[in-house]
This record gives C-alpha cells, sequence and structure tokens, in this order.
C-alpha cells in the first residue's frame, strides 16, 4: 500500500482536480448543450491579419478566448468557416498573437470538422477552464471566402422582457384621410404581435428612439412630429379619458414602455425594452401614443428634399454603392484622393453599414454583408477595422485604418443591404404566365379615364433598362432578359388590353410607371403577342476590363496587307482599305491587349443560342455575338476619327485566379462560350481585329476608348464599368498612352484633371 506525507497529499489532490472536475464533476458538452449560446468570433492580436489572429468568442455579452488545450486542425477549420473564410492552413497555440484578457470561455475543445459552429464541438463548457492567457489558442485561415457567407443581419423581431417578440413595427398616419401620402412619414408608432397591431406608450419616449424606429423604416433622419395636430387629436378625446389611450387601438391591445435606445442601434431588438406591468387593461399613466416624425431621403421624395427642405446632397458624394440587386443595397465604395475604391470587410458590423444608409438618404442596415457577396471591385481598397460611433455622417468620419496595413484582398469587399421605406409599388405590378413567379408578360395598374386597370405593355422600344426597374419593382433583382414576344405567356383575360406604352427608362427609376412614356397609349404592331415581358434573377454577372493592360500593350504596327485578308473580310479595317492595290501596301495598326474580367455573381454568356452561331471560314471560328467590343479613336471634343470591332469569335476561360474556380468554358471543338462569375477573358495583342486601323488618322491628341458589350444585349449588374478610356498623343510615328481608366474609376474632378496631364505630356515630348 503506497502511503503520503500530508504535503506530498495536497499537491497530489492539486494535481488531480482538474482531471476529476472535468470527468466527473462537470460532464463534457457537445453540441446538444451549446448550440443555443448565440456567439461571435473574431480574429485578432499581435500581427494579425483578416484571415489569421487569436481566436476570440463572445459569450454573454464578453470577448473571451479559447484554450489550446486539444485543439486540432479541425477545430481550426470550424472557426474559419463560421468566420467566412473557405478553410483552415494552420493554428498556433501558446498565445502566438499575444495573450487575450477577460474569460477563457473555451476549454479542451474537441470538433470532428462538420460542426457548424465551434460552439457545437465538444467541450469542457462554458467558462471551465485550467488554462491561462499564455495558453491563448490562434488560427491562420485561407484567404479565399465563402461564396454564401451569411451576413451580419438585424434580428426580424424584437424581445422584449418577458421573452413577448415583438414581430414587426410601423407607422400609422394621425389623421385618417381618403389617400394617404406614400411613403408615411409621421405617425403613431405600432407593433405587432401574435399578428395583431399594437401601441406604444409615449413615457420616457426619447428622440433617440424615434431615430431607430425611423431607420428600421428606411428613413434616414427624424425631426420633432408636428405637436400642433397631435394636441389636436388630444384634445378631441380629452373629454372620454376611458377612449383617450385607443384611439388607433383595440381593446386587447398591450402597451410596450420604457424603451430606452442610444440612437446609434440599427433595430429596436438592440435597445432596452419592457412590457406594460397590467395584463387585463394595459394601461400608460400621465402618456400617449409614442409619435414618430421621420425625413424621407431624396429618391423617395418629390424634389429630392426632405420635409425642412433641406437637400442631402448638394455635391459629389464620397460614397457610393455598386452592384446591389436592389434599392439600397451594393457594394460599398469610397471615394478618396479622386479614385473610387472598395472598403474591407474586417471589422465590418452593423453600425458602420448604417452610417453608410443613412448617408446615402436611406435607413439603417438590414445586414453587413462581407466576404464579396455582393460582387468584387477592381482599382484600391481604402478603408479596412472601420469602426463607427452610429452618429457620423459619413463612414468617411469614422476611425479606420488603411486597407494597404491589413492585407485584404477584394474578396473581402464589404456591402450593405439598407432599409428603404415602404412605397407600394410592388403592388402596382405583376407578371403572369410564366414557368416560374421571377418571369412572365408584364402587367401594370395604371389609371386610365380616371380609373385603375391592370394591362399589358407595348413592347415597342422594350429593352433592358425597362426590364430592370421591373425586376426591381418587383423585388425579384436583376434583369435577365427583356422580352418583346409574350404570345406563348398566357396572361390575365381582364389584362389583354395595353394600358402603357413608349417606355424609355434610365434604369433608376423606383417603377416604370415614374419612367417617360406615352400619353396616350400607343401600340404600332398590336396584339398581345407583342405585349412585353421580362426574365429576373436574384444574381448577375458583370464585366470589367483591365485598363491597366490596356496601358502597358499598346503599340503601333504597319502589317503588310497580304496578311490581312481575313481582317479585311470581317471588315476589321478603315473603308480605305477597300481602295488599295491588294497585296502591296500596309496598314498602320494601334494594338493593344484587352483583359475583361467577371466580377459578378453569375457566368456571362451569349444571348443567343449556339444553334444562332455564325461560321467564319476564315478564321475558322463561330461567332456567337454580332459586336462584343468597341474600339474608338476620339478627338478631344468626341469626335470619331477611327474605329475598330471586335466579334465574340470566342468567349472563353482563359484564366481563373481564384482558389476553387475552374474553367468552365471554351471555344474547342464548338465548345460552350462564356465567362465563368470569378475568371478572365483575354485577348492578346496578336490576335486578328484587336486593333484600331489608324492609317489615316492625323498627328494629334486624342482619347483611346474601350466599351466591352456596347449595346447592352446580355444583362449585367453595371454597365457603368463596361467603358475604359485613355488619353494619347499620336506624332505620326509614335503613339503615347497614359491615365488609361475604366469609366466610373475617377472623381469628375479627375477627370478634368486629363486636360493637365495632357499639357505635361507635351512639355516632355
Amino acid at each position: 500500500t503506497m502511503k503520503f506525507a500530508p504535503s506530498q497529499l495536497h499537491w497530489l489532490l492539486v494535481f488531480l482536480l482538474p482531471f476529476f472536475a472535468v470527468s466527473q464533476t462537470v460532464p463534457r458538452q457537445t453540441g446538444s448543450q451549446t448550440s443555443s449560446s448565440r456567439i461571435q468570433l473574431r480574429l485578432t492580436g499581435v500581427g494579425s491579419r483578416p484571415n489569421e489572429g487569436r481566436v476570440e468568442v463572445l459569450h454573454e455579452g464578453k470577448w473571451g478566448t479559447i484554450c489550446d488545450d486539444d485543439f486540432s486542425i479541425h477545430a481550426a477549420g470550424v472557426v474559419c468557416r463560421e468566420l467566412g473564410f473557405g478553410g483552415a492552413v494552420a493554428w498556433s497555440h501558446s498565445a502566438k498573437y499575444g495573450q487575450g484578457d477577460g474569460p477563457i470561455w473555451l476549454d479542451n475543445v474537441q470538433c470532428a470538422g462538420t460542426e457548424s459552429s465551434v460552439a457545437e464541438c465538444a467541450s469542457n463548457g462554458w467558462g471551465v477552464s485550467d488554462c491561462k492567457h499564455t495558453e491563448d489558442v490562434g488560427v491562420l485561415c485561407s484567404e479565399q471566402r465563402l461564396p454564401n457567407f451569411n451576413s451580419i443581419r438585424s434580428p426580424t423581431n424584437l424581445v422584449v422582457e418577458g421573452g413577448i417578440r415583438i414581430e414587426d413595427v410601423r407607422i400609422k398616419p394621425l389623421l385618417a384621410r381618403t389617400k394617404v401620402k406614400i411613403p408615411v412619414t409621421e405617425g403613431v408608432v405600432e407593433v405587432k404581435h401574435d399578428g395583431k397591431w399594437k401601441q406604444i406608450c409615449d413615457v420616457n419616449w426619447t428622440m433617440n428612439n424615434t431615430r431607430v424606429v425611423c431607420g428600421m423604416l428606411g428613413f434616414p433622419g427624424e425631426v420633432p412630429h408636428n405637436r400642433k395636430i397631435y394636441s389636436k387629436i388630444c384634445t378631441i378625446h380629452k373629454k372620454n379619458p376611458a377612449t383617450r389611450l385607443s384611439l388607433f387601438a383595440n381593446k386587447r391591445s398591450f402597451w410596450v414602455h420604457k424603451i430606452r435606445c442610444l440612437g446609434n442601434e440599427p433595430h429596436l431588438s438592440s435597445c432596452q425594452a419592457q412590457l406594460s406591468a397590467a395584463k387585463k387593461k394595459p394601461h400608460c399613466k400621465n402618456g400617449m401614443h409614442a409619435v414618430v416624425s421621420c425625413v424621407s431621403g431624396p429618391e423617395f421624395s418629390e424634389d429630392g428634399t426632405d420635409g425642412n427642405r433641406k437637400v442631402f446632397r448638394d455635391e459629389e458624394s464620397l460614397v457610393r454603392l455598386k452592384a446591389g440587386a436592389q434599392r439600397g443595397e451594393g457594394r460599398v465604395e469610397v471615394l478618396k484622393a479622386g479614385k473610387w475604391g472598395t472598403v474591407c470587410d474586417y471589422d465590418w458590423n452593423m453600425v458602420s453599414a448604417s452610417v453608410v444608409c443613412r448617408e446615402l438618404g436611406y435607413g439603417t442596415a438590414r445586414e453587413a454583408v462581407v466576404g464579396s457577396l455582393l460582387g468584387q471591385g477592381v482599382g484600391p481598397i481604402h478603408m479596412s477595422e472601420v469602426q463607427c460611433s452610429g452618429f457620423e455622417n459619413s463612414i468617411t468620419e469614422c476611425h479606420f485604418q488603411d486597407a494597404g496595413q491589413s492585407l485584404c484582398s477584394h474578396f473581402q469587399d464589404a456591402a450593405v443591404r439598407c432599409n428603404i421605406p415602404q412605397m407600394g409599388y410592388h403592388q402596382k405590378i405583376r407578371l403572369a404566365g410564366g414557368r416560374t413567379p421571377n418571369e412572365g408578360r408584364v402587367e401594370v395598374l395604371m389609371e386610365v379615364n380616371g380609373v385603375e386597370k391592370w394591362g399589358a405593355v407595348c413592347s415597342d422600344n422594350w429593352g433592358l433598362n425597362e426590364a430592370m426597374v421591373v425586376c426591381r419593382q418587383l423585388r425579384f433583382g436583376f434583369a435577365n432578359h427583356a422580352i418583346k414576344e409574350t404570345w406563348y405567356w398566357a396572361g390575365n383575360p381582364v389584362a389583354n388590353q395595353f394600358v402603357l406604352s413608349g417606355s424609355r427608362c434610365s434604369g433608376t427609376e423606383l417603377s416604370i410607371q415614374q419612367c417617360p412614356h406615352h400619353s396616350v397609349v400607343h401600340c404600332p404592331r398590336g396584339g398581345k403577342r407583342f405585349a412585353a415581358g421580362v426574365s429576373c434573377t436574384e444574381n448577375s454577372p458583370d464585366l470589367v476590363l483591365n485598363a491597366g493592360l490596356v496601358q502597358e500593350t499598346a503599340y503601333l504596327e504597319d502589317r503588310p496587307l497580304d496578311m490581312l485578308y481575313c481582317a479585311h473580310e470581317e471588315n476589321c479595317l478603315s473603308k480605305s482599305a477597300n481602295d488599295m492595290r491588294w497585296p502591296e501596301g500596309h496598314r498602320r495598326l494601334l494594338r493593344f491587349s484587352t483583359l475583361i474580367h467577371n466580377a459578378g455573381r453569375a457566368d456571362f454568356r451569349p444571348r443567343n443560342g449556339r444553334h444562332t452561331w455564325i461560321w467564319h471560314q476564315c478564321h475558322r471560328h463561330y461567332h456567337s455575338i454580332e459586336v462584343f467590343t468597341h474600339y474608338d479613336l476620339l478627338t478631344l471634343n468626341g469626335s470619331k476619327v477611327a474605329e475598330g470591332h471586335k466579334a465574340s469569335f470566342c468567349l472563353e476561360d482563359t484564366n481563373c485566379p481564384a482558389a476553387g474556380l475552374h474553367r468552365r468554358y471554351g471555344c474547342a471543338n464548338f465548345g460552350e462560350q462564356g465567362i465563368t462569375m470569378g475568371c478572365y477573358d483575354t485577348y492578346r495583342h496578336d490576335i486578328d481585329c484587336q486593333w484600331i486601323d489608324i492609317t489615316d488618322v492625323p498627328p494629334g491628341e486624342y482619347v483611346f476608348q474601350v466599351i466591352v458589350n456596347p449595346d447592352q444585349e446580355m444583362a449585367e449588374s453595371d454597365f457603368t464599368n463596361n467603358a475604359m478610356r485613355c488619353r494619347c498623343k499620336y506624332d505620326g510615328h509614335r503613339i503615347w498612352m497614359f491615365g488609361c481608366h475604366t469609366a466610373d474609376a475617377y472623381s469628375t474632378e479627375i477627370e478634368e484633371l486629363f486636360e493637365h496631364q495632357r499639357r505635361l505630356l507635351n512639355n516632355q515630348i
């Protein structure tokens, strides 16, 4: 029998106690016990980048760390995927990224690697640990973001004291009118519970509360409500105190009171709230209905001002949203030093996203989107680790780090989805006869001879701009096709008559009814066969030209005519080539390479099916699109002096740089043509017709322009970046190209600086 001295026994118990604590006193917890805990993760610490750092967990409102005991690459993979990365490259022990502070939330974490959250892995339980911060674990994740990584969302309901869920919020007009002005900006605050609308007591109600409610409803600002009208309503009902608080409510309505917001919350769920203590007879002692008055953004007001005649933006904005499928959403881009650039999603959150939304005239953020979920930008990345208080007028006023220091990539471009006012436009349009809910013949509700009636839209002049407005009005996203013949889609018999014709939209209107159209319906072709239709999609491609490559590869070549027979046959030379004595002589060609990147969220495909492609014997390839790009040389005042065109003889994936992407389209053996999202197609400078014939162009200063998908025959999420421009000088022997950029890359002021650059170039040549 082994014996121990008292001191030895003491140290033996100290050594064994943690093992007994884990195996007997505290059973190991698994996902079934911890999955109910809502957690957040982040990577931070010394030398950390967006995809690496010390792992920290937010639990019970406190940030803490994870101990490295039993941690594995499987657990690191779970952490990385939960953060939106493709997987784990490695993990580190012994506080490689520095020691954290606060609680050590998890210890002895063991993951199979299939869990959706580290909270589902086996562990000692929350806060049960024998570790020190010298054992804090870190991870290194892959740079590739998950394509469908869940964004940070506003909760869809509000949980008040007692666990009661409020399902929705609205404001009801103070005065009942036959025709309510849309959007409703002032009224009584109502909340929905169990499918019924109820009201809020205004005791302790503040303008901070009003600001949060207005933001949720899509309004960027708030003002004190009209107390004269409110007092008048109160006076009418003052004689009957029993009904004083039920002006808009039913007898079983309950009151939420003691709501306390700071004013920077994106949703009421982040505010403190309580239910009325009274259960049988809801009361609001010494109070009335909570009333708010909101400020509408310029897009949703008739004159671009708010109720106080204040213009939101009277100069070029420093922030914009790009490539969003719906109104008020898109990739966040900021203007810095005259160049538009993106925002890295590291530490991107709802508060910063709400600052962006309010700045652009919307309400608070509905989602803070990360991982370039709404498409990748091009050019610089201006901001990273953005931290806002929520009260800034612009995201440029928030604290942030230079993105160059955090090694961000466009796989981490931040985006937002903002709350917008309920305008009711989606109730005045519908699709009929389609195979799916997002396609069909367009039917609209229009006023005809003083009476509103449903009818079809004439397809004359019907194009992608009009289709885009329709799809967004229907909340179906982007337009995929604008269809001019819909005889095969049977519509509602009462809607066979045309009620709208001649629509010409810019693509930014809130409804098809807002687009310029005929005052008197006129459809030359007539007949229901020519009713307009659409096909909508949530994701769309986006072609972007690499301007830098054009500038780097441009040069002149004097090419003999005997090498240009095929090009001449395909009209790739100027008209004066017809008058030359073939094969004697040569043509002077401005040659260059182009790289067309699909930065969107869907593959780019030719509109026409393979059965319509045209075979060209000379070059021995098929043309799937008649004209794919325009190459133009313009004078400084915009007159065209030379042009070229590139038929899409071969749309294919030249390269797919992102990890996990593979080439899907190739032209060999009559293959499928297209550009996979994330991939690009390169047209080298030595390919036939990859030029502009400048044989007849005199020396001078010009603008060189390339436009891809010039007729907008194929749908894209953004057409503003399809053009690329350069300034160039031609002296009759040599050509200088400078300042090449996509059309939406610079501010208007920088565009004007090209004149200054031209003068500098003249001094150097």
